[in-house]
């Protein structure tokens, strides 16, 4: 179990550091060398998780998948716009989000599926629903209008990009939902309708953070008076001054020797 656990971990470190470099890089200029530089792993436990760069970058595309919920109680319409909302906050707070988008834009397909199939697709689904609850026109076609509010999106995240480092994404969305809505939605519907999102996850951020912190400070605080009593010296340390919890413990660990014929199509970078 303990096993599992660490290769679980090192997986996602892997994912979290190439998601890092992605972002910051493109696919064609990611280098694997800074991918376990930041990841802190070593070559053998790379290549006992991913074969190549591409096997990389398309377990961040799948992660960028799930980054988005819509709720499928109350307002269909109300659950797109909170989505939208959503993802356009995790592009701004979330280097997986970014990454995925990027090498979405990029045409790394990667022979899977469409980049932005599974978002069309679950907001087809959405207006479907909407039309259903009689929010949504019944003449509209729910999947071409899905296409072109993801289109949409993706334009006005890169504009925001380009503009303010996505600073007013939440506001730019909002008004892309101002000029959708009427296009698709009862009069009636669309007053009830929150175009920034029922939820100020930036708020709710701060506010967690603050709580965070808070609990932090009362637990140090707390933890202060039984220092007191605490033995004198490193008794964490051995004898001759090592560290025990320096031991990485690798004996048995996945990747710990990197396989004879392991070799990384890393598209000309390394």
């Amino acid at each position: 179990m303990a096993k599992q656990a660490r290769a679980v971990q090192t997986w996602r470190s892997i994912v979290e550091a190439a998601a890092s470099v992605f972002d910051d890089y493109g696919y064609e200029r990611a280098a694997i060398s800074e991918i376990l530089r930041r990841a802190k792993v070593t070559k053998g436990a790379l290549y006992f998780h991913f074969a190549s760069k591409e096997a990389i970058a398309q377990a961040i595309m799948d992660e960028q998948t799930s980054t988005v919920e819509f709720e499928q109680e109350g307002s269909p319409l109300q659950s797109l716009v909170d989505g939208g909302q959503q993802f356009a906050f995790a592009l701004r707070h979330n280097a997986m989000a970014r990454a995925g988008t990027r090498l979405s834009i990029e045409g790394v397909f990667l022979g899977g599926p469409h980049p932005w199939g599974d978002w069309i697709d679950a907001t087809a689904r959405m207006l479907e629903l909407g039309q259903e609850r009689g929010e949504v026109f019944p003449q509209i076609d729910p999947m071409v209008s899905a296409k072109i509010i993801v289109a949409s999106f993706t334009g006005i995240q890169l504009v925001s990009e380009a503009d303010t480092g996505r600073a007013d994404l939440r506001e730019q969305v909002a008004e892309m939902w101002r000029h959708i809505l009427p296009s698709i939605a009862h009069p009636g519907v669309i007053a009830h309708i929150k175009p920034e999102g029922r939820v100020d996850l930036a708020a709710q951020a701060r506010e967690e953070a603050e709580r965070e912190a808070r609990g932090a400070a009362d637990a140090e605080g707390s933890g202060a008076g039984s220092e007191a009593g605490a033995p004198t010296g490193d008794a964490g340390l051995r004898s001759d001054g090592s560290d025990p919890a320096a031991r990485t413990g690798r004996e048995g660990d996945e990747g710990d020797t990197e396989p004879a014929a392991a070799g990384i199509a890393t598209g000309g970078v390394a």
